[in-house]
């Protein structure tokens, strides 16, 4: 089980960038959803990797020796910047929201001028109300166009939520097991060893005991 620790940003060890949420300038920057302001949470999965691949391992086994404190220090670094990175996705949709909001109040200017137009250029009654049919029309597929996008973005963004933290459930029970695993593999081999030298010494005690055995036998001949 991780360590608990204050929701605050952990900045990585080999960066100094600033943790202050930003805002992107562009609404598509959304689509790089696992980069916070101060941490790439894909390249922090990537050195959690790299703690298990690039640690000691074992001599005469295919087990690798991990620094269990290094590798809960990353797992607490990802666990806690993933809300943060959640939050400013959040962000950037509530920005798209504005944005939404700007453009539909910008189609109904559009609709009131056409239709105010049309209102004195067409004097006919019969096509006065067929432009106002068509200008209403209009607004009713901008706002439903404007809907749809809202609709998609949340979907994405519950997407993306569900597949972060499934892989980082992954990663952490996968690192957990393989700890497991390396500390029952370090066992084994000690008691290995340990068995090898007290052979090796009752070898020794043996010839000890024969040596003897022949002295005291040459001294009483």
């Amino acid at each position: 089980m991780l360590r608990q620790q204050e929701p605050n940003r952990i900045e990585p060890d080999s960066t100094g960038r600033s943790t202050e949420n930003e805002l992107p300038q562009n609404p598509a920057a959304f689509g790089d959803e696992t980069r916070t302001a101060g941490v790439d949470i894909q390249r922090e999965l990537n050195r959690l990797e790299e703690i298990v691949l690039d640690s000691p391992r074992i001599p005469m086994t295919r087990r690798t020796l991990v620094d269990e404190e290094q590798l809960l220090d990353q797992l607490d670094l990802v666990r806690i910047n993933l809300p943060i990175a959640f939050g400013e996705a959040e962000t950037i949709i509530r920005h798209k929201d504005e944005l939404l909001h700007e453009a539909e109040l910008y189609a109904q200017e559009v609709i009131e001028v056409a239709e105010q137009r049309a209102a004195e250029l067409l004097n006919d009654m019969g096509l006065l109300q067929q432009a106002k049919i068509e200008a209403d029309q209009l607004r009713q597929q901008v706002l439903l166009d404007c809907e749809a996008i809202q609709q998609a973005t949340l979907a994405e963004v519950e997407q993306i939520r569900y597949q972060a933290q499934a892989e980082l459930e992954e990663m952490r029970a996968r690192a957990l097991a393989e700890c497991e695993e390396i500390q029952n593999g370090a066992d084994d081999y000690a008691d290995q060893v340990l068995d090898n030298i007290e052979h090796k010494l009752g070898d020794m005690l043996r010839v000890i005991r024969n040596g003897r055995d022949q002295l005291d036998s040459v001294s009483g001949s």
